[in-house]
């Protein structure tokens, strides 16, 4: 291995150590073998934020924490996941806090590990993982609210800080108490500002402008006090002025519960909105387009048997700007379902999440689906049950074979994995391998081996009194590789 070689390997390994996730692009007149030429090696540094769990009194959180078994990676490393305000430093020594216990702290790659919480006063969480813990970590909050307010089962997959986030599917209405959580790792304040987009257009509000998130804390923003105007649907843009955050809607109703919304897959012509339960009650669709020019989308199901058109919303127009909404029903009518998006002429950028309701009035919960990034190289969904987990998954565009690992459970079992085959156009509720001898929770990995792109999702279910309790977490890729090119690619462009 030559000098160049090795210097771009130590460089490309310490902006990982960084950020967590790097890639490496070639310039448009680079040979079209260069970006074939790139490795994927794994990273060495990961960060995750998870948001505070619940303002209820009567909540109950626990954390699960999984890294998955990755070839190539470091033979040491550690974990943790720490409260945000144990990581502030002592403002006249400049030293950091002596921290308490963390909540959790990770066994080794292959084996959960987990946490809880209870009550009101959890607060928002910085969780580093480095060497071989870091490819692929992966944290899940599930909360579970007896009463009150988001009464049900909420989840929440902790995620990586960025700069720009967009929330299509929260609300202002009466009956709805809805916060965006903002959360900042670093040791400088963050400066965000948070934009609330209605049916007609942007709500008048300053108070949303310049919101400071202190460094190493978390920050609810309750979105009625951004505005006056009650709108049934909102889409929420959070855009980062200065620093970085992690940032998570919790979406709370007086009577059909609640969940938290996840950030929408980035604006695209194109989306895909995967694991509609097969008994939802029913399904509203929430889109928006930023920018000047409209968006005309076509709206077809990919079902078990292949994509079809749902009768009266065959296609959906958004008005630029405007967040527009629809009723689809009992779209899925008893199957398996993920709705596909695709411009009917012109490619406009559009973001879209579902909110899903199961249950009877009375007795009803809901949880939301965002537009969701493939599956990539491997997805890793962790706090899995025997019973209360379904797996879905689809293949939009072409027929994919895909390998799906259950771990070892978080007190004892031993890995299993299946192979399944997505026919193209569809979605299925695959059956899940779970740990031969299982006790506690474990993780699923999903690996595509052949084939088009796949979508996924986790529903975890988990009924009280009668009431359908779910939860629903998207699959996208879970970061656990860089690209790393050969000598020869110009690298200097860098892009996380």
């Amino acid at each position: 291995m030559n000098r160049t070689t090795l210097s771009l390997l130590a460089g490309t390994a310490a902006l990982a150590a960084v950020t967590g996730f790097a890639a490496l692009d070639p310039p448009a007149a680079a040979p079209a073998h260069a970006a074939q030429a790139a490795a994927q090696l794994p990273v060495e540094r990961t960060t995750l934020l998870c948001p505070a769990p619940s303002l209820s009194d009567i909540a109950d959180t626990s954390y699960t924490s999984f890294t998955p078994v990755t070839q190539g990676t470091a033979s040491d490393g550690k974990a943790e996941l720490q409260a945000a305000t144990e990581q502030s430093a002592d403002g006249t020594s400049g030293k950091k806090k002596k921290a308490s216990k963390p909540v959790l702290t990770p066994k080794a790659p292959g084996t959960p590990a987990t946490g809880d919480t209870s009550g009101a006063d959890g607060p928002a969480y910085v969780g580093t993982a480095e060497g071989r813990y870091a490819p692929g970590w992966t944290v899940q909050a599930t909360t579970e609210v007896a009463a009150g307010t988001g009464r049900g089962l909420q989840g929440v997959t902790c995620t990586p800080a960025d700069t720009d986030f967009w929330f299509p599917g929260a609300s202002t209405a009466a009956g709805r108490t809805d916060y965006v959580h903002l959360t900042n790792p670093d040791d400088s304040a963050a400066v965000v500002d948070v934009e609330l987009y209605g049916k007609d257009g942007r709500l008048k509000s300053s108070v949303g402008e310049g919101i400071t998130v202190p460094p190493h804390a978390g920050e609810p923003v309750l979105l009625s006090t951004l505005s006056e105007d009650k709108q049934t649907d909102l889409t929420v843009h959070v855009n980062v002025r200065s620093g970085r955050v992690g940032a998570s809607v919790q979406a709370l109703d007086d009577k059909t519960g609640g969940d938290w919304l996840a950030a929408s897959a980035d604006p695209s012509g194109s989306l895909v909105l995967p694991g509609i339960p097969k008994d939802a009650t029913d399904v509203r669709l929430i889109a928006f387009t930023d920018g000047d020019t409209d968006a005309d989308l076509k709206v077809r199901l990919a079902s078990p048997d292949g994509l079809i058109t749902p009768a009266g919303n065959e296609t959906l127009h958004v008005k630029a700007g405007m967040t527009t909404a629809t009723d689809l029903g009992d779209v899925t009518r008893g199957e398996a379902g993920s709705l596909v998006l695709t411009p009917t002429d012109q490619s406009v950028p559009v973001v879209a999440a579902l909110r899903v309701t199961r249950g009877k009035s009375g007795k009803q919960e809901t949880a939301y689906i965002p537009a969701t990034a493939p599956v990539g190289t491997r997805a890793t969904s962790a706090d899995n049950s025997g019973k209360g987990t379904t797996l879905s998954l689809a293949a939009p565009s072409g027929t994919a074979k895909v390998k799906v690992t259950a771990s070892a459970g978080s007190e004892g079992g031993t890995a299993v994995s299946k192979t399944f085959t997505i026919k193209s156009g569809t979605t299925q509720d695959v059956e899940a391998p779970v740990p031969s001898g299982l006790k506690g929770t474990y993780a699923l990995t999903v690996e595509p081996l052949s084939g088009g792109p796949v979508y996924g999702s986790r529903t975890l279910s988990a009924t009280e009194d009668g009431i359908p309790g779910f939860t629903i977490q998207t699959l996208p890729d879970d970061r656990g590789t860089v690209a790393v090119p050969e000598a020869d690619q110009d690298v200097s462009v860098l892009q996380r």
